[in-house]
């Protein structure tokens, strides 16, 4: 009988780093569960941050530039959790703020971080690391681990994939909208690790022609 270690072996480790305002990566991870319910794969969630990626650049529209502003709230957050609590426990923050702000459509704000802490089962008095600069160490060292693996003229979602047998590479996306479900959503992942895992590869993209959508 194979022992842990031995079957843990055998399965592909993914961690899926995002930045909590994104939808991209909000429908990326739950295509990431949907993977996990068809692959042997397990998927793990850490940060980065579209604030720090954005930061100084004077050709974004006022929408972009209010977003990235208001998305210090929600990572510092995050990093509060993961300090105090881990990675499981940023996974719990992240599927309940994804639900009620990507799908719920529930505003940015102290109020929704109040509620997603407290759905998450976590204290609600983290909310004040919204406001704390102090998180900004953390934030930035998650995402220069982040831009390290993929540079930084990408976004959010990067995928840090680790093969059996094979050191972690990372890449950008997949960006998808609906998210695959069922063998769908295996597909694509045989697909993104073939490319992940291949070091010739560097870029495959086409225009979205659809509308987010969060089904």
């Amino acid at each position: 009988m194979p022992t842990d270690t031995a079957a843990a072996s055998t399965r592909t480790r993914v961690e899926i780093l995002v930045d909590p305002i994104c939808p991209f990566a909000w429908i990326t991870s739950r295509w990431l569960l949907e993977v996990a319910s068809c692959r042997e794969v397990d998927v793990t969630f850490g940060l980065m941050s579209l604030s720090v990626l954005n930061e100084g650049r004077e050709d974004l529209s006022t929408f972009y530039r209010e977003l990235v502003a208001a998305g210090w709230g929600p990572v510092r957050v995050a990093v509060a959790v993961d300090d105090e609590f881990g990675q499981a426990a940023v996974r719990r923050f992240y599927d309940a703020f994804g639900q009620r702000h990507h799908v719920g459509a529930e505003s940015l704000g102290p109020c929704l971080l109040a509620s997603s802490l407290r759905q998450a089962d976590l204290p609600e008095r983290i909310a004040s690391a919204a406001a704390d600069p102090t998180f900004d160490v953390g934030v930035r060292s998650r995402h220069a681990a982040a831009v390290a693996l993929v540079g930084d003229d990408v976004g959010t979602p990067v995928l840090r994939v680790r093969a059996p047998g094979a050191r972690a590479v990372g890449i950008f996306g997949p960006v998808v909208t609906p998210c695959p479900r069922g063998e769908a959503a295996g597909r694509l992942w045989d697909a993104v690790v073939i490319a992940a895992t291949t070091p010739e590869f560097f870029e495959l993209k086409r225009s979205r022609i659809r509308s987010l959508s969060f089904d």
